[in-house]
């Protein structure tokens, strides 16, 4: 059985007798062990990035640009490679995969024009010779608690722009799929990153508190469900910690009886069901617009019955397994729940086989029509393959039911209507909106983040609010007199002249 070491100091590190399993999702048999950190090898992590800080953090931004783009090329050169490990712990297919590795790319490219972010701001002759200048310096160690279902790009969005603003890094990556993390801690040796500036740790909820409550962290990312992203922010908080904790999502895409339908349907079905639908950004509710509603479904059903699951390293799938087993337990009985409920099951998913993998972790593109807002199948992140058919009156209607919820996420409208489209994305209350645009994850330039129960804490991840995020300001008033003049010295507070 193969073992992963954890990542500390710029090299790895065994961890003690406490592990987890690592699974194959395509043919559910265990194909590695993780070790599970205790709270003494989480303090290791923590003071070999605060040792390594001291020097990171007066190094130069031209050696860490130098470094970020070494780094993007090594990534870059070993894209495929990444993506094989992804698809074989994580379950998606490799193509999927790539995807996710670009993106993340997209995060580095940005981090590599870190002169440029931090440029401060200089005003001269503020008062009769003051002038005042201000510079942005990192915090410190920052932690980065990330999920299953993205473990190349999520890390990425966080540990780039940490380390090139002068910040070392402790990461602590899903138990489930581990061995991504690992890769990356290595490019980031080979790039010439120095010895702790970039960690590894991996582990349960002992990690994480000890990461919530170490003294010498600054700064904890989280992105997660929702629940867990409130207890992060809460814990982490109460110790003087900054911290971003992004949760869940229930992601709607409203189509209007003017849009392509076809082209609608397309997307919905890639939205809804790519990844098995693991993705925080995944469309798990379809808002049918009036006479929109019995043509939209028959499209979608059609397009869901002819998805080609398989296991990710097969080219022909499209869609691979879920997670785990209990993934798929929770997903299928969230299934039946609907049907009980009152909903149609347009297509059922539950019972798929793939053959030559009776033990995966697979089920198959869902579509359950008639859904109401009140039932389980639309209340809880499904985290699945599964899109449910909300109808609706009028795209206020649709505005109001997307409000309603307690997540702010993401969400699309299908139409040809520019008025409806811009009434839509002033009207909702969600941080990323696509117009026809299914999946609106912002460029790395912008910033990803959501509202409401999907986000804890006033900064958004990567972009310009990430390297806000990941330092603090200095303002400096400078005066230089001359030695013989008077010094203009008061008891009174202080005013320009």
């Amino acid at each position: 059985m193969r073992t992963i070491t954890h990542w500390i100091g710029g090299k790895p590190v065994a961890g003690g007798t406490s592990t987890s399993p690592v699974w194959n999702p395509a043919t559910g048999e265990q194909q590695a062990e993780v070790p599970l950190a205790s709270t003494e090898e989480v303090d290791t992590a923590v003071r070999a990035a605060a040792a390594a800080f001291e020097q990171w953090s007066q190094s130069s931004l031209s050696v860490r640009a130098k470094v970020l783009f070494r780094f993007r090329e090594l990534v870059n050169g070993r894209a495929q490679e990444l993506a094989e490990i992804v698809a074989d712990e994580h379950g998606k297919v490799v193509s999927d995969a790539l995807g996710e590795v670009q993106r993340g790319l997209e995060v580095v490219e940005f981090a590599c024009g870190i002169p440029s972010l931090l440029k401060g701001d200089y005003s001269d002759q503020v008062s009769t010779g003051v002038d005042v200048f201000s510079f942005r310096e990192p915090l410190g160690v920052c932690v980065g608690i990330t999920p299953f279902n993205f473990p190349v790009m999520v890390p990425m969005w966080m540990h780039p722009v940490a380390i090139a603003c002068g910040n070392t890094f402790v990461l602590k990556p899903s138990e489930r799929d581990p061995s991504a993390s690992m890769l990356i801690a290595e490019l980031w040796a080979e790039a010439g990153l120095p010895d702790g500036v970039f960690n590894v740790v991996h582990g349960d909820k002992t990690a994480v508190d000890a990461l919530l409550d170490h003294e010498a962290v600054a700064a904890v990312s989280f992105v997660g469900s929702t629940p867990i992203a409130r207890y992060i922010h809460q814990r982490a908080s109460a110790t003087g910690k900054r911290v971003q904790a992004l949760g869940g999502a229930k992601n709607h895409a409203v189509v209007l009886p003017d849009a392509s339908l076809d082209f609608a349907a397309d997307h919905l079905v890639s939205a809804a069901f790519g990844s098995a639908g693991e993705r925080c950004m995944a469309i798990s509710a379809a808002v049918a617009v009036g006479s929109a509603g019995d043509e939209l479904l028959a499209r979608v059903s059609e397009k869901a019955r002819a998805v080609k699951v398989g296991p990710g390293r097969d080219p022909a799938s499209e869609m691979g397994p879920v997670i785990t087993a209990a993934a798929r337990d929770r997903i299928v009985g969230l299934i039946g729940t609907g049907a009980e409920q009152g909903a149609d099951l347009a297509v059922d998913g539950r019972g798929l086989t793939v053959a030559g993998h009776d033990g995966g972790f697979f089920v198959g593109p869902t579509v359950i029509d008639r859904v109401r807002p009140e039932m389980d199948v639309y209340r809880e992140e499904i985290f699945g393959p599964v899109l449910a058919v909300v109808r609706a009156d009028s795209v206020d209607e649709a505005i109001a039911l997307i409000n309603a919820n307690p997540y702010g996420n993401g969400t699309a409208i299908f139409t040809s209507s520019g008025e409806a489209a811009r009434r839509f994305q002033r009207g909702v209350h969600v941080g990323m909106i696509g117009i026809n645009v299914p999946i609106p994850v912002p460029m790395a330039y912008y910033s990803f983040g959501g509202w409401k129960d999907s986000l804890f804490g006033d900064k958004h991840v990567h972009g310009p609010e990430g390297v806000s995020f990941y330092t603090r300001a200095k303002v400096v008033t400078s005066r230089w007199p001359q030695t013989q003049a008077a010094s203009g010295s008061s008891f009174h507070f202080p005013t320009s002249n």
